[in-house]
């Protein structure tokens, strides 16, 4: 089993999660996230003062999935979370070595 983490801009969350929904993805978690990386921040204009924002928003997906899914949920969330600019995200992947559904004590890919 994978664990699929991917960083993405907020506005393009609702292409991704539909892609993965059709791609047999059946859950994820999402959250609220802001970092910075190559696109070093912003500019905005709050009550006519200017400043720099060094943090962006971002959401944060998180997606257990079986080995045989796992390079198709990559793929899919990288050709719709891509907008051909800096600050698109990153997908990391970790081998995940255990799950256990709570409600019925299912473990493994039968947890998923």
């Amino acid at each position: 089993m994978k664990y699929v983490t991917a960083i993405i801009k907020p506005f393009k969350f609702t292409e991704v999660r539909d892609a993965l929904s059709a791609a047999g993805v059946s859950g994820l978690t999402v959250s609220e996230v802001s970092g910075f990386g190559r696109q070093k921040g912003q500019t905005e204009v709050y009550r006519g003062a200017e400043y720099a924002s060094s943090m962006l928003p971002k959401l944060r997906l998180e997606i257990a999935v079986p080995d045989s899914l796992a390079q198709t949920v990559v793929e899919v969330i990288r050709s719709h979370a891509n907008n051909d600019e800096i600050g698109d995200g990153k997908i990391f992947v970790f081998d995940l070595a255990r799950v256990v559904r709570i409600r019925t004590g299912e473990q493994g890919e039968d947890a998923l």
